[in-house]
Order: C-alpha cells, then sequence, then structure tokens
C-alpha cells in the first residue's frame, strides 16, 4: 500500500476510535449507528441499508449481500459482516459484547423503528437508550473538518464556480430560469460533480426577492437582477454559493441595496475567527459538509464558538417584496486567526 494509503487508513482508524472511545470503558456499552450519512463519516463506505455496531474495542458494519462484496474492499476500519436475518446479527454481536446499553441516533431512528428494536432485543436484555447522546457525539465530530474533508469542499466549490462561469454566456433577456437551472446542472455534472447540492435556484426579477424561489418559466429581462444559489456535490461533500447579477442595466435604487448587501457580507466575513460566536457572523449561514444545512448553525439562535476546521456560510440579503432582491453568499474555512474563503468568484456588481 502507498505511503498515501496508509494515511488515510490510519485517518479512518482515528474517525472511528475517536467515537468508540466516548463509549463506557465497563464494556458493556455499544453504539447502533443507522443514519447514511453518519455511516460514510465514519467509514467513508457510501451505501443506503448498511448499520454501524460500535463497541469501546471494534467496530462492526453490517450490510445485507448487495453491498457485501463493495463494502469488504473498501472498509478499513470496521469489519464487515453480510448478514442473511438483520435482527440476528444485532443480537449475536449483544451477546457477544454483553451490552447491556444500546445507543441510537434518536434524532434519525423513528419511533416505530426504536419500539420494533427493543421488541426483538428484549430477550437479551439489553436497553434501547433513546437519549441524543450519540447524536451529539456524531456531531461535535463532524463539525470539525478534516484537511482530507476540506479539500473535497474546496474541489465541489470550483466545480461550482466554474460551471457558473461559463453558463454566465447565455444569461440574456428571454432565456428561461428553469433552462438556466438545467444547463447548470448539466455543465457542473460534466466538470466531475456527482450531483448538485440542493435543487438550484436561478431566478430572476420579482422572484428574487423570495429567499428560496423555485426557477419556472420566468424570462430573464433587461434591468432584471438574475439570482444563483447553487451547490455541487462531489465525493459526498457540498458546497454554496450565492451570487446576484444584473442584466443590461441597474436602477439607483438597485445598485443602493447591492452595496448594502455586499458590505455586510464583508463585514459578516471579517468577524469570522475561531472564539467568536456563530451569531455574531452572521443570522442565516450554516455548516456544511455532508450535508448542505448542518452545525454548527450561523443564526441568531448560534450560540456556537466557531473553532478552526469549521466550514461555514455567511449570506446576508436584502429582500424586497415583489420588486427585486439581493444574496451574497461564501463558504468560509474558519482559521484561527480567521478565515480561508473558498469562494474566488468576484462580488462586486457585475452587469451582463
Amino acid at each position: 500500500m502507498s505511503e498515501t494509503g496508509e494515511l488515510e487508513r490510519f485517518q479512518k482508524y482515528i474517525k472511528m476510535k475517536k467515537l468508540s472511545s466516548k463509549l463506557s470503558p465497563s464494556g458493556h456499552e455499544a453504539a447502533l449507528v443507522t443514519h447514511e450519512t453518519n455511516i460514510r463519516y465514519l467509514t467513508e463506505f457510501p451505501n443506503s441499508e448498511g448499520t454501524l455496531f460500535i463497541t469501546r474495542d471494534k467496530a462492526y458494519l453490517l450490510v445485507d449481500f448487495r453491498y457485501g462484496e463493495a463494502a469488504q474492499q473498501q472498509v478499513s476500519n470496521a469489519e464487515v459482516i453480510v448478514y442473511d436475518k438483520y435482527y440476528d446479527a444485532i443480537i449475536e454481536l449483544i451477546g457477544k459484547y454483553e451490552v447491556r446499553d444500546l445507543l441510537i441516533e434518536s434524532e434519525y431512528m423513528t419511533v416505530a423503528d426504536m419500539h420494533i428494536l427493543e421488541k426483538r432485543i428484549e430477550d437479551t436484555g439489553c436497553r434501547v437508550m433513546s437519549s441524543d447522546r450519540l447524536d451529539k457525539l456524531i456531531a461535535q465530530q463532524r463539525i470539525i473538518k478534516s484537511k482530507a474533508e476540506i479539500e473535497k469542499i474546496r474541489k465541489a466549490q470550483q466545480i461550482a464556480e466554474e460551471s457558473l462561469t461559463e453558463l454566465l454566456n447565455m444569461v440574456k433577456p428571454g432565456v428561461k430560469e428553469s433552462q438556466l437551472a438545467f444547463e447548470l446542472e448539466y455543465i457542473m455534472r460534466r466538470k466531475g460533480a456527482s450531483g448538485i447540492s440542493f435543487d438550484l435556484i436561478t431566478i430572476t426579477g420579482t422572484k428574487t426577492s423570495m429567499p428560496h424561489g423555485v426557477p419556472g418559466d420566468n424570462e430573464v429581462r433587461a434591468g432584471d437582477f438574475v439570482t444563483f444559489d447553487i451547490g455541487a456535490l462531489y465525493d459526498g461533500y457540498h458546497s454554496d454559493m450565492t451570487r446576484t447579477y444584473a442584466v443590461g442595466q441597474v436602477s439607483d435604487e438597485q445598485r443602493e441595496v447591492y452595496d448594502t448587501v455586499l458590505k455586510a457580507q464583508l463585514m459578516g466575513l471579517a468577524k469570522v475567527k475561531a472564539g467568536v460566536k456563530a451569531y455574531e457572523v452572521d443570522a442565516t449561514g450554516h455548516g456544511v459538509g455532508l450535508d448542505i444545512h448542518e452545525q454548527p448553525f450561523v443564526s441568531s439562535k448560534g450560540e456556537t464558538l466557531l473553532s478552526d476546521g469549521m466550514v461555514i456560510t455567511v449570506e446576508p440579503g436584502i429582500y424586497l417584496p415583489g420588486k427585486f432582491g439581493v444574496r451574497i453568499e461564501d463558504m468560509v474555512v474558519v482559521t484561527k486567526d480567521g478565515r480561508d474563503n473558498l469562494a474566488t468568484l468576484p462580488k462586486e456588481l457585475i452587469i451582463l
């Protein structure tokens, strides 16, 4: 195995060990991770039906026959079990490690599924712990991005920016919002994206006053603002960026609003630094990673202290109902001394 491969293998091991070390040293506690995104984070193996059974000393990835071969080839920080009967495999591991308390992801496991689990394992004497302890442990770990994760997010951002730059050549009066969204997704995929981070927002005219407007048959007109809130998906990681452009010309009011938003955005970016509370930066931002919206939540309720390695958005906007709106959004990595801005496209008002 190459030196790079050994390093990646070690990093996966550390990621899993960091979580397992938080379990009780008595050895009678285990964690059951069923949420697809969290499993991908811990194993770096994407699948839709797996389950992680984690003890203090060892982790197991339970999959059915569809994922067995791929999991055995790709997963290095957990033993792969290809099960015939799911609950029988869980019961066997509970017995093997004499587990008495089984932590679940209360945020993601439904009450119905929890009751089924309790019923199936009741003869083992193991209790299903429905607190949010496991959710918090994983969230606290995911909130700080590794260098490898940051590079994947950076690549997703690069794809989005290159794609938008290419698309701008077709932004002119008469083109429909829906056409812009379709073409932009096509360009992103052509440039290496595995998908889009969310339904792309490519809106124009009065619809720009809607922060989450849906592209439709509206056509771009001279004098309009056109808002692009976009993100690409790369190896499981998302990007997120918003730019607002003008077509043909702008009014004094449009320019004033744009300049006000840009000033606010620059002020927000200037506040980003490890040790600052999230709410001091922006009222509408959020963390980005394997989920497009994840911790920390950079909002008026965001009490999280920003830390080195967090990835967040700064996205102020002004929305005038029935007239127009402006939003400018960058995605940045929090550092000890400030920020590493992953967005490189210009933010000054551009008239196409």
